[in-house]
C-alpha cells in the first residue's frame, strides 16, 4: 500500500534492524522501544488492522503467532508481553497490522 511505512520496510525501501524474515513475516526492532526487548512482528501482506481479518487470514495469523513465540524462545525470554493496538480508538498509529513483543531482562 502506498505510503505505508511497514510496507516500505518489507520492500527494503526503508531500513530496519531485522531479527527475522521469511516469505510471509518480517520482524524488526522498534525504533522507539518501550522495554529492554521491543520487537515488531508483521505480516508482509498489507492488512490495515485486526478489524480487517477474516477466515482467509487464519493460516497466516497462526504462523505469525507461532513465529512470535519462536523468536521469544530463541532470545531466552522467560516471559513477554504481546500487544496489538487496533483501530484509532485502540491506539493504533501505523495502519499495517503489527504485534509488539516486549520483555525486560
Amino acid at each position: 500500500m502506498d505510503g505505508c511505512i511497514f510496507c516500505k520496510i518489507v520492500t527494503k525501501e526503508i531500513p530496519a534492524k531485522l531479527i527475522y524474515e521469511d516469505d510471509e513475516i518480517i520482524a524488526f526492532h522498534d525504533i522507539t522501544p518501550k522495554a529492554d526487548i521491543h520487537y515488531l512482528i508483521i505480516p508482509k501482506l498489507h492488512i490495515s488492522s485486526m478489524l480487517e481479518l477474516n477466515t482467509t487470514h487464519a493460516q497466516l495469523m497462526g504462523s505469525l503467532l507461532v513465529k512470535i513465540n519462536q523468536i521469544a524462545l530463541k532470545d531466552n525470554l522467560e516471559g513477554y508481553k504481546l500487544c496489538v493496538n487496533t483501530g484509532h480508538k485502540g491506539g493504533q498509529e501505523v495502519f499495517h497490522l503489527h504485534f509488539h513483543l516486549m520483555a525486560n531482562r
